[in-house]
């Protein structure tokens, strides 16, 4: 079991800093026996205490964001509920043959968000609006990511941070802590849906809650000294991990 608490504590790292620390926590359960849905729902549960800790640890990065958290944390909300749903009523396959392209996506999308994004804000001069908040694709997507974050999560963070990265006009650090904020948002109304139907491993999912919480302190101390191309390094090479764990798997 202290290997699951380690585990926990390194996803509350990840998770704080991009995201994916479902890849450490979820092939570390099943290495101990517990079933791929329970360990998936056990793990989502877990996580959530981390979530909150990563999101305070970015509190300063957050100030003056509390108009465009409010539009953004509606998509991720109603899609975590409709990702928790498919969880519980479809098939594993229905779903994650979708996953690694998912991830390949965002991690081409996070490449190429400083020319994007330039190329978007010349856009937006020579039309002379801003949108403060991202344009409404930016809401559909993260939406769409909140979906795929209810169901699974792994790489929910590197998603979010293309989509926001090229969507928003905002530094990376700042979107980070968005980004923390709305996948707290999306493992939480999840977990509360997996507990009220699903089956939980509480045992594990308390390791992984203590370990987690842990951890997002430290991803928050570690990610805020990133500079923004480190970072977007960082998330490349945690998509990557992430595409290539679900192709050899």
């Amino acid at each position: 079991m202290t290997a699951v608490l380690l585990a926990g504590v390194a996803a509350g790292t990840i998770n704080t800093v991009v995201g994916s620390g479902t890849l450490i926590t979820f092939p570390t359960l099943l290495a101990f026996g517990v079933p791929p849905v329970t360990a998936n729902v056990s793990n989502t549960i877990g996580l959530v205490p981390g979530s909150v800790s990563g999101a305070i640890g970015y509190r300063r990065e957050l100030v003056g964001q509390r108009a465009r958290l409010i539009r953004l944390a509606s998509a991720s909300l109603l899609g975590g509920i409709v990702g928790a749903v498919l969880l519980l009523a479809l098939p594993e396959e229905a779903f994650s043959a979708i996953v690694p392209v998912l991830i390949g996506l965002g991690c081409l999308l996070v490449v190429l968000q400083p020319t994007i994004s330039r190329r978007v804000a010349l856009r937006r001069e020579g039309r002379g609006t801003v949108h403060e908040h991202g344009p409404l694709w930016v809401w559909v997507l993260v939406f769409a990511t909140g979906v795929y974050g209810g169901y699974f999560g792994a790489a929910q963070g590197v998603l979010l941070m293309a989509v926001m990265g090229i969507g928003i006009q905002e530094t990376l650090q700042r979107l980070n802590a968005v980004k923390n904020v709305l996948a707290g948002l999306v493992n939480g109304v999840a977990a509360v849906i997996f507990m009220a139907v699903a089956e939980v491993d509480w045992v594990v999912a308390a390791l992984i809650a203590v370990g987690s919480v842990v951890g997002g302190q430290v991803g928050a101390t570690v990610g805020r000294r990133l500079p923004p191309l480190a970072l977007r390094i960082v998330i490349v090479l945690v998509g990557v991990a992430a595409l290539t764990a679900f192709l050899v798997g």
